[in-house]
């Protein structure tokens, strides 16, 4: 077994022996069981950052073993520099997601702990998975240790928000079957992702398959106007399941545009760039201004993921190394700020049990130690240097300007969108005197809360001062990923 496939087994092994051993009245002994699970398997990531070969495109820490052999499915892992680092991001978002809900959970302990955990292994087998069936098996998956998070520990909409999850994605992911299949055909029987890469399809092929692919992974980015799911999910799900679903689970979208719509349609995806650039300024635009007017904090930031993973997918779609590199880059970034802006969402609701940003006032007065760690998240959730939420979208407006200079405008006007509800939001809850009673009667942030926090800022301080480790890693993927589809296009 090799370090992906421990990466991916690991945490589902320990989610199992929670499921099956674990019960409320050992629920400090079950919580332990999960952290050492968490810590194990990000642990178990780390040799893959050391034994990572910059400079090359390839596969690496490829595992390939025949799984259905009547239709040549295989158990084929590998990563190359675009995937790489999304292995890393859900080990250790997973960690600290386990972290958060130490005290919180007091019910079913257990079930909670075990389904973050084979969530977790789940979504590293998306970004590791190198055969197409392979990987709509670990996408649709994914799904269902998240429809339990928000279905049985969720606020009192919670089925509906479940269901509204669930449908919503699930729809959108049948046409992507439909869509492997016609490639396993077309490939004379084989799932292998890199061979469906160098297929020769017609035009009429490729825009039948962009749209196939659009399907399904617009709808989990999620861009506009298929982004209605994500606030009513955000609202009702666990502070965890919101931390997990906008660090990670939104990313598995992104990357399905990496891995399939651009390599594999080409031609498609130049000739519907101008849609794709479309809908992802709107997204940067017009979901801002509606996140400026809401009054639920975890709605507003429910809507801000909306518009900067709109940067990502306009990043992808401009064709330029730049602008590619930046949208993985925003992933990252906003796979650490999006965490830490929910989580941090959670410590209050945990004490004052309201979202509303009418029910605070003052909270630096009373908590100012959380109230440090909410500015330096704000701060980085509006894109200020030094910050990791900064240098993806920086790169990426360079590229958008590089590639047409109004589309490049529009984009960095969006950050005073950014800037303005962020603060705004800061600003109501955070400063000013108390505002009542609630707020007179908060404690700051305990040792354990301090820990998750700490871990977060210091992983959005760190990249945004010193992103070239990031950077590095994808530069040769993004490079081979741009000239293939450049050298189709010519063909």
């Amino acid at each position: 077994m090799g370090l992906l496939s421990l990466a991916i087994w690991m945490p589902i092994a320990f989610g199992v022996v929670l499921l099956a051993l674990g019960r409320d009245d050992q629920a400090t002994a079950v919580r332990w069981f999960a952290l050492v699970g968490a810590l194990a398997s990000f642990l178990v990531t780390l040799p893959l950052y050391a034994g990572f070969q910059l400079g090359t495109a390839e596969m690496q820490f490829v595992e390939n073993a025949s799984w259905i052999q009547r239709f040549n499915v295989n158990y084929h892992l590998g990563v190359d520099g675009i995937s790489f680092w999304f292995v890393l991001l859900t080990a250790f978002i997973n960690v600290v997601v386990v972290i958060a809900g130490w005290e919180v959970i007091t019910r079913k302990v257990n079930q909670y702990m075990a389904a973050f955990l084979i969530l977790s292994g789940l979504m590293i087998g998306v970004f590791s998975a190198l055969d197409g069936l392979l990987f709509y098996v670990f996408f649709e998956a994914t799904l269902i240790p998240m429809y339990l998070i928000i279905g049985i520990w969720g606020g009192p909409n919670k089925i509906y928000a479940a269901f509204k999850f669930f449908l919503y994605t699930l729809l959108g992911s049948l046409l992507t079957l439909v869509a492997l299949i016609y490639l396993y055909i077309q490939s004379g029987g084989s799932f292998d992702i890199a061979t469906w890469h160098a297929l020769p399809l017609s035009r009429g092929e490729q825009t039948g398959l962009f749209f196939a692919f659009f399907a399904a992974f617009a709808v989990k980015v999620p861009m506009w106007p298929v982004h209605t799911w994500l606030p009513d999910v955000h609202v009702e799900a666990p502070t965890g399941g919101s931390a997990v679903l906008a660090a990670i689970m939104l990313k598995l979208g992104a990357y399905g545009f990496l891995r399939f719509s651009l390599p594999i349609a080409p031609d498609a995806a130049h000739e519907w760039a101008w849609l794709m650039i479309a809908l992802s300024l709107i997204a940067v635009v017009y979901v801002g201004l509606v996140a400026l007017v809401q009054q639920d904090m975890k709605k507003l930031v429910a809507y801000s993921s909306v518009a900067h993973m709109g940067f990502v997918t306009l990043g992808f779609f401009i064709f330029i190394d730049l602008g590619v590199s930046g949208g993985v880059v925003q992933m990252i970034a906003h796979g650490f700020v999006s965490a830490a802006m929910f989580l941090s969402i959670g410590v209050l609701y945990d004490r004052v049990h309201s979202r509303e940003i009418a029910s605070y006032g003052g909270v630096v007065n009373t908590m100012p130690k959380f109230a440090a760690f909410s500015l330096l998240f704000a701060m980085a959730n509006c894109g200020l240097p030094g910050t990791a939420g900064f240098v993806g979208e920086w790169m990426v407006i360079l590229a958008a300007v590089k590639y047409n200079f109004w589309i490049g405008f529009a984009a960095a006007s969006a950050l005073i969108f950014g800037a303005a509800y962020t603060l705004w939001m800061f600003k109501r809850v955070y400063l000013g005197p108390v505002a009542n009673d609630h707020v007179k009667e908060l404690s700051d942030i305990n040792a354990r809360e301090f820990l998750m926090l700490a871990l977060l800022a210091v992983a959005v301080l760190y990249m945004g001062v010193n992103p070239k480790p990031f950077t590095d890693v994808m530069d040769a993927s993004v490079a081979e990923l741009l000239r293939h589809v450049a050298v189709s296009k010519l063909n």
